[in-house]
């Protein structure tokens, strides 16, 4: 006896065909509701993508690393721009000095006032207590271009900032030591000494100027030697070191620049004809009748657009 299967050959392929289109619908489901691609789905791809993700990751933390730089740099350019001011008056205070006219109350105020501004600036730079902080760190008391969480001193080197998303790629950042012991040379002051009729050189001195010796209060005053002249090279070093500082964040501010997102602007073309524009704008044309005669008012057209017909529907000025 032979055995017979019967099936209905069109059903499995109704099956089948459905059973493959819920199996990609689950798969688009998913893409759309997670965003990632199964590793079955595209093995090729994935390598590539997880690399660019990462990589992109990478370009948003060392965007962050600029911001901060960008930060650090602000927060000393604001300290420094207060020292000029401060600097600025004490060479004031050095030239109202010299007027013979003032009392020696008068100088002793002006000498107080000195002390003060000079003191004012110990407190933003030097010891422990240093105001000029950024994020827990001291700007100008960590030694030598590096900012410092310790009273430690003498240290050198840069501030090292990671600023693109692969190896290799960082900036050094240098910052001012400007403690009350800083013993760099900021320039030399001249003076010069001429016989009684000032023809002829007597002596000449040249004055090694440091940080240190204007901020101590202990070393320089108002009434100092060649007061005027040094307290003009502090005013040139620190706008020297602002100036440095003023180029350090243009070269750290260039790839924060890069990466930012760019915005496009797409210009719709102008489509519309003068015929077009005309015929939309133009006032509409009116009959009019009189009780002896009948008048109709056309359009008047630019020569650039069509001859159309006018009637009493016509749009346009009268005429």
């Amino acid at each position: 006896m032979a055995l017979t299967i019967n099936n209905n050959s069109a059903a499995f392929g109704v099956w089948s065909n459905f059973s493959a289109n819920s199996t990609n619908l689950q798969k688009a489901m998913n893409h759309l509701s997670t965003g990632v691609k199964q590793v079955f789905d595209d093995p090729s791809g994935i390598g590539i993508s997880e690399r660019m993700r990462s990589q992109a990751r990478n370009v948003a933390m060392s965007r962050s690393n600029v911001d901060n730089g960008l930060s650090l740099l602000q927060t000393a350019d604001s300290w420094m721009q207060k020292m000029n001011d401060m600097l600025g008056r004490m060479s004031e205070l050095s030239i109202e000095n010299g007027d013979g006219t003032k009392s020696t109350t008068d100088k002793s105020n002006i000498q107080t006032e000195f002390k003060q501004l000079q003191n004012e600036m110990v407190r933003i730079t030097s010891h422990d207590t240093s105001a000029a902080k950024f994020n827990g760190l001291f700007l100008f008391r960590g030694g030598n271009g590096i900012a410092s969480v310790s009273d430690k001193v003498g240290q050198s080197g840069n501030i090292s900032l990671q600023i693109g998303p692969d190896n290799g790629q960082s900036v050094n950042l240098s910052l001012k030591n400007l403690q009350v012991d800083s013993t760099e040379i900021m320039g030399s002051v001249h003076s010069f000494t001429y016989s009684t009729n000032n023809v002829s050189l007597k002596s000449s001195t040249h004055t090694a100027v440091t940080w240190g010796s204007i901020t101590n209060d202990t070393k320089f005053s108002v009434g100092s030697a060649d007061a005027v002249g040094k307290l003009s090279k502090a005013i040139d070093f620190i706008a020297s070191a602002r100036a440095t500082n003023g180029a350090q964040r243009t070269v750290s501010n260039t790839p924060a620049a890069a990466c930012s997102p760019t915005r496009t602007t797409s210009v719709r073309p102008n489509r519309r004809s003068a015929t077009s524009t005309w015929l939309r704008n133009r006032p509409r044309c009116r009959n009019t009748r009189s009780s002896t005669r009948s008048r109709t008012r056309c359009c008047r057209r630019p020569t650039s657009c069509p001859k159309l017909p006018c009637s009493s529907s016509a749009d346009g000025p009268e005429v």
